[in-house]
């Protein structure tokens, strides 16, 4: 209509400029990767437990030196460590529960007290310094009884076994635990090398990419029922996706690569879309085909998938990646060819990891324009070496630095509209990398004195980065000097 003007101003829309009041602030870990105790209180081994050196180190059964046997003793220090993040001002802590602990093999039919008794006073610990819980139920530690018995999780009976420790958990935690997460970085059950930790599928599999997705339409079906149990045993928690995500650019402007850039996107995005919006894509059923790959379905699977998605979605974002139409990934995958094509206009860690803050605006931009879900970081840090100086400090300003542009871009982000309502840094407390299995790879804000063999006093420092990120969380994001 000629003469009217319309304003965003008078359509009550106001850019936002800090985050939320209530964002959630805090650090996530893992079981496997912090506890220790591996076979103390009627727990038995876990898949994590026979990973010598990481998952580039093998899957060996006599190896040397297990780091995760050890790791930083938490088992026995959570007290002392949440007290630590507490007064740091954490909100939220994330972690797992180690499904040995409770079931120590998969198959009893009652659950393991003793395993039980650790998580409730390690989540009093947590609630008594005043953090939210959030927990991720299956984060790379499947029961060994169950893979020498039955395989990976191609095999369906899975679905029963992990259901049995989910109701489990869920009704014990009720009130207890806001935020369930049912998988860890669902995707990387279809990733090689990282197949073993997701799906307790052996890299050296015969059929290998068949029993990969087999594996994640098992898990598909796990974390919509998990999610439709969890909805009807505590209305008020609340259910997430876990992805891992990472950035992805075309090679070149070459339309070919560009192409390729968008197949290597969907096949990251095939798992979030089929637990936020219900169903397979339809693109999925090419790559299906062409690959030879028959995912067997039972009557209901469609439906229950369809009917229990997902509150919301939190991802691990550490790093971006290049794709190009000519690049063949290599046979044999370690810490150099990880990271595929190297992007020249980029910084990269000690381990020739990609540090790429503006790839995490993107990453939330393009989560949110996807699927207008709340979104939330899980997982985000930098691993590298710390020294200890000749006064006891740690000057870990590099950390700072890393943290700092990250939080930046998630501030940029917000400013575009995205629905963020949480941060948990990942590893605020050195511990086990699952990539190498190396102390030496530290992402905390406090420091552990233990090496890559668990030697060490297992005392633990503060570094510069812990009172930094303090300021950061006291000033709710707006301090990051």
């Amino acid at each position: 209509m000629k003469g009217m003007i319309f304003s965003m101003k008078n359509n009550n829309y106001e850019v936002r400029k800090n985050f939320p009041k209530n964002f959630y602030w805090g650090g996530a870990v893992a079981a496997n990767q912090c506890e220790g105790a591996y076979l103390e209180d009627g727990k038995q081994m876990s898949t994590a437990d026979i990973k010598a050196r990481g998952f580039f180190g093998g899957i060996k059964r006599d190896a040397e030196y297990y780091p995760t046997h050890k790791a930083i003793d938490f088992y026995h220090s959570y007290v002392e460590d949440l007290k630590l993040l507490g007064d740091a001002g954490f909100n939220i802590f994330r972690t797992s529960i180690n499904w040995t602990r409770i079931y120590p093999t998969g198959e009893e039919d009652m659950p393991n007290e003793s395993g039980l008794k650790f998580y409730d006073n390690m989540f009093k610990e947590c609630i008594k310094n005043g953090m939210t819980v959030m927990v991720t139920i299956s984060h790379y530690e499947t029961p060994l009884a169950l893979v020498e018995k039955y395989g990976g999780w191609y095999n369906r009976k899975y679905i029963d076994f992990y259901m049995k420790f989910v109701k489990t958990i869920v009704e014990r935690y009720k009130g207890i635990v806001s935020y369930w997460l049912p998988f860890n970085e669902i995707g990387n059950v279809a990733v090689t090398p990282i197949c073993w930790d997701a799906a307790a599928i052996h890299p050296d599999s015969e059929n290998l990419l068949q029993k990969m997705y087999q594996a994640a339409h098992n898990q598909f079906v796990a974390s919509a029922l998990a999610t439709k149990l969890i909805r009807e045993t505590d209305p008020n928690a609340l259910v997430g996706g876990m992805i891992a995500y990472k950035t992805v650019y075309p090679h070149t402007c070459n339309p070919v690569d560009v192409v390729a850039c968008e197949n290597e996107k969907r096949k990251e995005y095939f798992f979030s879309d089929v637990q936020v919006r219900g169903y397979y894509p339809s693109y999925i059923w090419k790559f299906f085909n062409d690959n030879n790959i028959t995912i067997e379905m039972e009557r209901g699977d469609e439906e229950i998938i369809r009917c229990h998605t997902l509150d919301f979605i939190s991802f691990s974002y550490y790093r971006s990646r290049v794709a190009s139409s000519e690049y063949v990934e290599p046979g044999e995958i370690d810490m150099n060819t990880i990271e595929g094509i190297s992007n020249p206009y980029l910084p990269k860690t000690n381990w020739g990891w990609s540090i790429d803050p503006d790839g995490l605006m993107l990453a939330l931009m393009d989560l949110y324009d996807r699927y207008q879900k709340p979104l939330f970081v899980s997982e985000n840090g930098l691993g590298t070496i710390d020294k200890v100086e000749a006064d006891g400090s740690i000057n870990d300003d590099y950390r700072i630095e890393y943290m700092k542009l990250h939080i930046q871009a998630m501030k940029r982000a917000v400013e575009q509209g995205v629905d963020l309502f949480g941060y948990t840094m990942w590893g605020p407390i050195d511990i086990v990398s699952n990539g190498t299995g190396q102390m030496s790879k530290r992402y905390g804000i406090i420091y552990v004195d233990l090496d890559d063999d668990g030697n060490g006093t297992g005392k633990r420092i503060k570094k510069k980065s812990y009172d930094w990120y303090r300021k950061v969380i006291q000033s709710n994001g707006d301090n990051l000097d």
